[in-house]
């Protein structure tokens, strides 16, 4: 209640702005809860198209009594659902593989030369195809499906502001009927400095 409050106060009586207030402040707050250890959560299972595609996700949160609120089985389910519905092939930037990267980055660069723009121009074009790779095949990059304008990493920041714990996805994996294979995707722990 205090804040909306202090988002109304802030956005001196605007309703829209004033969402938008609480909006940030939830990113932030995210932001903050990002390095706390996710041990507890869910996996949760969706099946979609008449039982054509399946997915199977582990998303984290730090206890067993956030795990148990609607507001996090809705995320998961969303999430899964958001799964099955864009075949995301990663979860985080960090997680697309150095050979994918370069592959991508190669094709762009081709094609910006090939269109014959300057070495500065070209170099613009790849960093922008660099940026929707990202979005076509990152989990948090993407639109959300029921929401375009919110990606799904603010979705989840919308969430841990919501509930006060740091959520994170884990591992999720996607099959479709009449593919050959499938997609797995795990967060990679995080390198630290030495």
């Amino acid at each position: 209640m205090m804040d909306c409050k202090q988002a109304l106060t802030e956005a001196k009586g605007d309703m829209e702005q004033a969402v938008v207030v609480l909006r940030k402040k939830g990113v932030s707050v995210a932001a903050k809860k990002a390095t706390r250890v996710t041990s507890e959560g869910s996996v949760a299972s969706y099946i979609h198209a008449g039982g054509k595609i399946g997915v199977l996700v582990e998303i984290n949160c730090e206890s067993d009594f956030v795990a148990r609120t609607e507001d996090f089985k809705e995320l998961v389910h969303d999430i899964a659902m958001h799964i099955a519905a864009s075949d995301p092939k990663y979860i985080r930037r960090e997680d697309v593989t150095a050979e994918d990267f370069a592959r991508e980055k190669d094709i762009a660069l081709a094609r910006a030369i090939a269109s014959g723009k300057p070495a500065n121009i070209a170099e613009k074009m790849v960093e922008g195809k660099m940026a929707k790779f990202y979005e076509e095949v990152c989990l948090l990059e993407q639109p959300f499906i029921k929401d375009q304008t919110v990606s799904i990493a603010q979705l989840i920041a919308t969430k841990i502001g919501k509930l006060g714990e740091n959520i994170a996805v884990r591992r999720f994996a996607r099959f479709k009927v009449g593919e050959a294979g499938e997609t797995i995707a795990i967060t990679k722990p995080e390198q630290k400095a030495e």
